[in-house]
């Protein structure tokens, strides 16, 4: 008969291909719940077993040591990743980013210094997935400096501690901090009130894209580029603006001396001077009288004028 292979030799049998090859246990391919699950099956190190293979890597730089320490803490990287979890983000993003992290540990590892790799890792673990948390929660980052990245990290989770607070005591719980909870967050954090409250909107804040794409019918959508862009310093908006300014005088200038004395006053006394009074050049009355005509032999001349103007703005320009 067939030899019986109960739960615990299976199991066991497992144990000993771990210890073995621990990337036999890692799936090549798979979902993310099944990476999870193979993490969480592979053996963990020893002490003894986890100096000897830090040391191992530090003196011959061995790959295989290397690998050792890294699968052996994956689990690490899984339980730290779902704390994150609440910013929106990937949970195999925040995985692997904290895997990074974990190789990062691994490489500046000292055995020497009498702690154990978990205690070591579980900073550079972090810092990796605050990083990409920063990075990618939003399109402009959020927090630059060192006390901005605190703040950013524990307001969340203490603006849900004071939700739970106001319902407890039958309250409705506020989406945003009172000034006394805001002093509370400042003084715990060592931060101003200000800066709380500067992050606190930048948080609220969702963003905005300033060229949105057409909608399904085509129609395009009205973005903050419509009345952001700045024209006026576009260089051919420039250069437009000074070749019109360069004709308003230059231009004029030498259009008005190609007319005669009489044509050069009509057109100058009709659309360039100006009343004491503000209410505009002579009429073609006015100029008719002065010069013995009718206004309408004073209109011909103006007409004619002009077209002789146009003529030589446009050899000028």
């Amino acid at each position: 008969m067939p030899p019986v292979t109960t739960p615990v030799a299976t199991a066991n049998a497992a144990h000993a291909v771990a210890l073995a090859n621990p990337w036999a246990v890692v799936p090549s391919l798979g979902n993310l719940d099944a990476y999870i699950s193979a993490v969480n099956r592979l053996p963990l190190l020893t002490q003894e077993e986890e100096q000897q293979a830090a040391r191992e890597l530090r003196d011959t730089g061995s790959l295989d040591a290397a690998g050792r320490l890294v699968l052996s803490h994956l689990r690490l990287v899984v339980s730290v990743s779902r704390q994150y979890l609440g910013y929106g983000l990937p949970h195999g993003d925040l995985i692997q980013e904290g895997n990074v992290g974990l190789m990062k540990a691994v490489k500046r590892f000292d055995p020497d210094q009498g702690v154990r790799l978990v205690s070591y890792a579980l900073h550079w673990i972090k810092a990796e997935i605050h990083e990409y948390i920063l990075k990618n929660w939003r399109v402009v980052k959020l927090a630059t400096t060192k006390a901005q990245r605190k703040l950013f990290f524990n307001l969340r989770s203490m603006k849900q501690g004071f939700k739970a607070e106001d319902a407890e005591a039958d309250l409705t719980p506020r989406d945003t901090l009172t000034d006394a909870q805001i002093d509370v967050v400042a003084r715990e954090l060592k931060v101003k009130p200000e800066e709380v409250r500067e992050m606190e909107a930048r948080m609220a804040g969702g963003d905005v894209l300033l060229d949105p794409a057409p909608s399904d019918d085509g129609e395009q959508a009205f973005g903050p580029i419509a009345y952001l862009s700045d024209a006026s310093h576009e260089p051919t908006a420039m250069i437009e603006a000074a070749q019109r300014d360069r004709l308003a005088t230059e231009g004029i200038a030498t259009a008005l001396e190609s007319l005669d004395d009489r044509s050069r006053r009509i057109v100058s006394e009709r659309w360039l001077n100006v009343r004491d009074d503000g209410s505009g050049g002579m009429t073609l009355h006015e100029l008719a009288a002065e010069y013995g005509v009718s206004a309408e032999r004073i209109r011909q001349i103006e007409v004619a004028a002009m077209k002789k103007m146009k003529k030589a703005l446009a050899e000028y320009a």
